[in-house]
């Protein structure tokens, strides 16, 4: 199965599949991908300090294939917060952070993913990468719209300047919630809602879908992104759970995919 479209190519070399956006390949600098889960490839870890072959050799697989070094990779200990942090240097440490951003070169931006929303930033003109981890949680609190800002505060990015891409994630077709995570949205986005269906009511039932990537779309627009640098993976995770971890799909026995940003000398 291939899940390349317009705006994805689906990899396969090395011993591992992932994704990378058609957007980001434009610009020879950039390292960008998003796993996926065949051969076994899975980025879970249950404790910060685990040991396991299978993440090893995740790791092994996926700096192999994109021609970087694990050494260079910076990962945070997420915990669904709306903390977006400046990295300097690949040897710092992030507890309880969900969004990172660096101008520096040779530091390679990862975060994991099970049905959550990546959203990957660059801004080509200050050369400005930022990987961000929008979960439910995340998106309601606007994560991203809370990274574009901290790139324009920090780094005097323009905000039409930056080029957002979406990544694979839970769509509205398997977002299903109750009445208490309908209110958290409705009290965040009943603004959006009177224009566009991010929340949508089953027929008969106290159910509700929400479409998360049109929310972060909306929120990057609303910041000033222009439409036509929003680039969205169009890939359901939960339709594709045969080849992308899905937490709504496996639940506690879920794997990770991972996101990797990062910016070549």
């Amino acid at each position: 199965m291939d899940l390349s479209n317009e705006n994805i190519i689906h990899m396969k070399k090395d011993g591992i599949e992932y994704l990378q956006f058609r957007r980001l390949l434009e610009f020879d600098n950039l390292i960008n991908c998003y796993t996926l889960s065949a051969n076994d490839v899975d980025f879970r870890r249950k404790f910060p300090n685990e040991k396991s072959y299978i993440l090893d050799k995740s790791y092994e697989n996926i700096c192999n294939a994109l021609n970087i070094t694990q050494e260079n990779i910076v990962r945070p200990i997420q915990a669904h917060t709306d903390r977006v942090e400046i990295v300097e240097s690949a040897t710092q440490k992030y507890r309880d952070v969900d969004g990172l951003l660096t101008d520096k070169s040779d530091i390679n931006l990862m975060l994991t993913y099970a049905d959550c929303t990546p959203i990957l930033l660059y801004d080509p003109v200050k050369k400005v990468i930022g990987n961000i981890h929008s979960g439910w949680r995340g998106t309601a609190q606007k994560i991203g719209q809370k990274a574009v800002k901290k790139m324009v505060d920090e780094f005097n990015s323009k905000a039409e300047d930056i080029i957002a891409c979406i990544g694979p994630c839970i769509g509205k077709c398997h977002f299903e919630v109750d009445e208490d995570v309908k209110n958290i949205f409705e009290q965040s986005f009943s603004y959006l809602n009177r224009n566009y269906d991010i929340i949508e009511q089953q027929k008969d039932k106290n159910k509700y879908n929400i479409d998360t990537t049109l929310i972060n779309r909306l929120i990057l627009e609303e910041i000033g992104l222009k439409k036509e640098n929003i680039v969205e993976s169009k890939i359901c995770t939960v339709c594709n759970s045969n080849l992308i971890h899905s937490y709504r799909k496996d639940g506690q026995n879920s794997g990770r995919n991972v996101a990797i940003l990062g910016k070549r000398k």
